[in-house]
């Protein structure tokens, strides 16, 4: 059986972004409650760090992007990755 995924937030702590990465650990946990093993907060040594990774691999990153992420952007790029197949409901991609 494969392990399931591991989602990193890696944020600045020097720029309070704890609460940020609070909220969209939550929100990554309510949405992908049976196909993640869980959301880890990393306090960022590099200041003005906000990095999105599954299981290691970026997905986001908000210096190279030059925003934050929105939460239903996030939750498409963790579904498309950790469970292609699952509907997102109201937060699912429009056609």
């Amino acid at each position: 059986m494969a392990t399931k995924p591991v989602i990193e937030i890696e944020y600045c702590p020097k720029c309070n972004w704890m609460l940020r990465a609070a909220y969209m650990s939550q929100e990554i946990l309510s949405s992908f409650t049976e196909e993640i093993h869980g959301v880890l907060l990393i306090p960022s040594e590099i200041s003005g760090r906000y990095t999105i990774r599954i299981d290691g691999e970026e997905i986001f990153d908000r210096k190279r992007a030059g925003r934050f992420p929105e939460i239903k952007e996030l939750k498409q790029l963790i579904r498309d990755i950790v469970a292609p197949s699952k509907s997102l409901g109201h937060s699912d991609k429009t056609s």
